[in-house]
């Protein structure tokens, strides 16, 4: 057994650490068939090396053994008295005390009485009783969803007056991340993002500004959106489409605009030749998963969220 050493907290990272993170991700991710870190994580985890990507609301907690990086776990503070985490651990170290350093090197950077939500990519067995040894209570469930896009879509005809066209980088920018607000406001993550959050995702390889889809009525205005996604095979992974961010302004409501852009956008998918789709859907959104369930989309994997008081 290696001798666990003192968690190191830092509030960003060298880009040799992030390297290293990154390493480690892909190397649990190997071993338990799921990426242990989320998207907004990763882009952290790069943004971080980066000084103009500091963020003094992240901190990143790193466990080491021998020489090398044995467990990471970052924690965003952007809601005080809300904040989240993720933590992963090598699969050389595991059942050596990092994760349980981890998590509570994470519950001491946080405002005491905070509700500290710690996220477990996969519904395993043995994330469960590592949170629930710690004290953590299952809290929120994000249930990825599946569809083929072979098979045929249902014509849902967007609300008269209503047209579509595609996102416009450096002009659409502010409308949009206005409507998203307004759209998401009582979401924990989605409605608080930033011009920052945005820029990072337009950066990113996979944007298209024709795969992010805008709603708007005869004046321009923005009713709702559709951003997709594409994911390139990976492994046994085929390539996959993405409903990545669907919103409509809480005044289109009731209308129909968020089934037929939902269809829009994965009509624009199967037309780019992708053939599978997935999403990502709070268990609890009653109403959004009852219109993916009836556009043929059907529960594949879930991501779980354990809280505790801190």
């Amino acid at each position: 057994m290696s001798t666990v050493r003192p968690v190191r907290r830092v509030d960003r990272l060298t880009a040799e650490q992030s390297t290293a993170v990154l390493a480690l991700a892909a190397a649990a991710a190997e071993t338990d068939g799921t990426f242990p870190l989320s998207e907004d994580t990763v882009l952290a985890v790069r943004a971080s090396a980066d000084a103009a990507g500091e963020d003094a609301a992240r901190v990143h907690l790193m466990s080491h053994a021998g020489d090398g990086l044995a467990g990471y776990a970052h924690l965003d503070r952007s809601d005080a008295g809300a904040p989240t985490g993720e933590l992963v651990v090598h699969p050389r170290h595991r059942r050596e005390g990092h994760g349980t350093a981890l998590l509570a090197a994470a519950a001491a950077a946080v405002a005491p009485g905070a509700t500290l939500s710690v996220w477990a990519h996969g519904d395993s067995a043995a994330a469960r009783a590592f949170a629930e040894g710690a004290g953590f209570a299952r809290a929120r469930v994000l249930w990825q969803m599946r569809r083929s896009l072979t098979e045929p879509l249902p014509d849902l005809p967007l609300p008269a007056g209503v047209t579509v066209r595609h996102f416009r980088p450096g002009f659409d920018d502010a409308g949009w991340l206005a409507l998203n607000a307004r759209a998401f406001a009582d979401h924990p993550e989605q409605g608080r993002w930033t011009e920052a959050d945005l820029r990072l995702r337009m950066a990113e390889p996979w944007f298209d500004p024709e795969g992010f889809l805008l709603a708007v009525d005869v004046g321009d205005a923005l009713q709702g959106f559709h951003w997709t996604k594409v994911h390139p095979a990976h492994g046994d992974v085929p390539r996959m489409g993405e409903i990545y961010v669907l919103g409509v302004d809480p005044g289109a409501h009731k209308r129909g605009l968020g089934a037929a852009l939902s269809v829009a956008g994965l009509q624009f998918l199967a037309l780019g030749g992708v053939q599978h789709a997935m999403l990502y859907v709070d268990e609890s959104n009653s109403a959004a998963v009852a219109l993916y369930r009836r556009l043929g989309f059907t529960v594949f994997a879930a991501d779980v969220g354990y809280q505790k008081i801190v």
